[in-house]
């Protein structure tokens, strides 16, 4: 699909062969139905499936002016969320911004600076960022289904109590804008109490599938992104990928030849990119495959490199550890802005041979002399092509993944909805807290 999403399998052919794709087709086009016709595990939760074509204009409307009255009326701006409720806004603004875009002007910045609360329960954390942020101009998104995920509740009575003091309990409650359920929870409540403004996250859309939603578009909206194209690029790939023909369709691909490395044991996925501005894409990819495949005993384990960096740390396992693992490379087809390099007299680092090539060139190859050394060593490398990074092509990014890890997910044959897993470690931290109503289990 050209200037969208292309898919080069090139550098997996030698470890499987297209009549070990084929052979799958007629389960994945089972799985394609299954999601499509919301027969499967965890359907209630499809709404992210066609919302680039449904979803809610007049609240999208509310989403643009929120957004505009925040940029006018603060220097800082707080993103209070975990997991799906801030990787995805997270993901866009880092990939669509300046890599230094905390330290421009505002007028450069289109916005706020952008911190992110409620994803740890570091002390030094939270502390350091109230300290940073008390005597500036705040305003405050507050993202939580229930309100009483215990990372982000308690960064947001820290952050409310500071706000409240700063500027009266009305004043705050201007500042504060909540994303939660429509109708019930503790947030929306305490939203109804105070004043705040409420924007939706819809019953049948997952955190992690959330980007899309206000849950993700009022953020990246404040950091002065286009969400209309954004919006505009989730549509197409939407409508692209509808496509039943395996060799036709780049999700459908991506989830047929990820589920058949891990077939042929191939248990640990790595995304690896070659530009600093995708770091937390990964991190928001993680999340999507981790905790959509990652049960019953199943699943393909997603880890995730920044390269060049950390060819220099991870490189050497990669290349000669256990070949239990395949690349994703993420590989971007025009940079944002680009440097030549020029000759220098004395040469004394040796590269005047790079004379007049540009530094993006000089990634390029790095890439390509990447994929080669892995390929050579047995790790197959998939490559995902993209032209550039612009909002169009984040949301067709987003899209293609959701889509992507939906059909995978039931191919394997788990919900890929829910996250059973998760509540595990909350149970047992409640006890050791002391919190009523929860016990550790007695060991035998």
């Amino acid at each position: 699909m050209k200037n969208k999403l292309e898919l080069d399998l090139s550098y997996v052919s030698s470890f499987l062969g297209k009549d070990e794709m084929e052979r799958m087709i007629p389960s994945l086009n089972a799985a394609q139905k299954t999601l499509n016709d919301g027969t499967g595990l965890g359907a209630d939760f499809l709404g992210w499936l066609e919302l680039p074509q449904n979803y809610d204009r007049v609240e999208y409307a509310r989403v643009k002016k929120a957004s505009e009255k925040i940029r006018n009326s603060c220097d800082v701006f707080i993103v209070v969320g975990i997991g799906g409720s801030y990787l995805g806004a997270r993901a866009a603004i880092e990939m669509l911004s300046n890599n230094f875009r905390s330290l421009l002007d505002k007028e450069d910045r289109k916005g706020p600076v952008i911190f992110y609360a409620g994803n740890n329960m570091s002390a030094a954390y939270i502390t350091e960022l109230l300290e940073v942020v008390k005597d500036r101009e705040i305003c405050v998104n507050v993202i939580s289904k229930s309100g009483t995920t215990t990372e982000s509740a308690i960064a947001f009575r820290l952050i409310k109590d500071l706000m409240e003091k700063k500027y009266g309990k009305n004043g705050a409650a201007e500042r504060i804008f909540a994303t939660t359920d429509k109708a019930r929870g503790a947030l929306k409540q305490m939203a109804g109490a105070e004043g705040y403004e409420c924007f939706t996250i819809p019953d049948d859309v997952g955190g992690r599938y959330s980007v899309l939603t206000s849950v993700g578009l009022l953020p990246i909206a404040v950091a002065g992104i286009d969400t209309d194209e954004i919006m505009k690029g989730a549509l197409e790939a939407c409508n692209d990928l509808k496509n039943e023909d395996l060799w036709e369709n780049p999700a459908l691909q991506y989830a047929c030849v990820r589920n058949a490395l891990y077939e042929k044991g191939k248990n640990v996925e790595i995304l690896a990119n070659f530009e600093p501005a995708l770091c937390s894409f990964n991190e928001w990819w993680k999340q999507l495959f981790g905790e959509s495949e990652g049960k019953d005993g199943k699943g393909i384990f997603p880890a995730s490199t920044n390269f060049t960096t950390d060819l220099h740390s991870m490189g050497q396992y990669i290349q000669d550890g256990r070949r239990e693992l395949f690349e994703t490379i993420i590989s971007i087809g025009s940079p944002s802005k680009d440097l030549t390099i020029e000759a220098s007299e004395a040469d004394l680092d040796g590269l005047n041979y790079l004379e007049g090539k540009s530094l993006d060139y000089v990634n390029q190859q790095a890439m390509k002399g990447t994929v080669l050394a892995h390929n050579e060593g047995g790790v197959p490398v998939i490559m995902i092509n993209v032209p550039e990074l612009t909002p169009y092509h984040f949301g067709y990014m987003a899209y293609f993944f959701e889509l992507s890890c939906g059909l995978s997910a039931y191919y394997l044959g788990v919900n890929p909805f829910n996250q059973p897993g998760v509540e595990a470690y909350k149970r047992n931290m409640f006890a050791l807290l002391g919190k009523p109503g929860y016990k550790l289990k007695d060991k035998k």
